[in-house]
């Protein structure tokens, strides 16, 4: 895309509509993670619309709301939504096995404080959060986006992180992991330079005991790469 048109087809948030930060693999449903999908999507997801979020009507109470963008097969997120049973929690996933397979454990776990939006995050934070709405932001191992003709596309990076700042209560927090050094190195620079956003550590965060340890996780540590966690706090 040259230089005038991406211009042309910039939104006035700053976000370029044609610019996803993810892809929308072809993933199979196990029979577990298709069942679970079919029985109680209508029941835990919440429509994609262009209409602002009422958190009270979703959960039916006015606990904080914590947003994870990017869930993969939802271990992580069940497990933290279970041991906060007085947080509320919104997953947004595109990957529909991914999906199916956290279904199952809202049902096996009787979670009550977890939901599920199956649609692009960037455009459900646009159109359906409201400023100063969000408690935290949860972003575990995102798409690293290796190649520097695809840097464009990684999700912890400015305008995004911008209207993610937005979203955050004063006090509110985003979390960012990741396996992949140099998505870490350019987070940092991203994120400290991201309006109303600090930096809670002088640099790296140490890791946080209360999130969980994925299978993703594991195979990068398996090989040797360096898990970076990064906290900044809305001021």
């Amino acid at each position: 895309m040259n230089t005038e048109t991406e211009l042309n087809t910039r939104k006035s948030d700053g976000i370029h509509r044609e610019i996803h930060t993810f892809v929308l693999r072809q993933g199979h449903f196990t029979a577990s993670e298709r069942a679970a999908y079919e029985a109680l999507h209508d029941s835990f997801c919440v429509p994609y619309t262009e209409q602002v979020l009422n958190y009270e009507c979703i959960f039916g109470n006015k606990n904080p709301v914590v947003i994870e963008i990017g869930f993969g097969m939802g271990k992580a997120t069940a497990l933290i939504a279970q041991a906060n049973p007085h947080i509320n929690y919104l997953g947004i996933e595109v990957h529909k096995p991914g999906v199916g397979k956290l279904l199952g454990e809202i049902r096996d776990k009787n979670l009550t404080n977890l939901r599920i939006i199956e649609h692009d995050a960037m455009e459900v934070l646009k159109n359906q959060i409201a400023d100063e709405t969000v408690s935290a932001f949860h972003i575990f191992f995102p798409d690293p986006w290796q190649k520097k003709r695809h840097f464009k596309r990684r999700l912890v990076q400015r305008p995004r992180t911008n209207l993610m700042a937005k979203r955050l209560i004063k006090g509110g927090y985003l979390y960012f992991v990741t396996d992949w050094l140099p998505y870490a190195e350019f987070g940092m620079e991203e994120l400290l330079a991201t309006e109303g956003l600090k930096n809670r550590y002088e640099g790296y965060a140490p890791h946080q005991e209360w999130r969980p340890e994925t299978r993703f996780e594991q195979k990068g540590l398996d090989a040797n790469r360096v898990i970076s966690e990064l906290l900044f706090d809305k001021c």
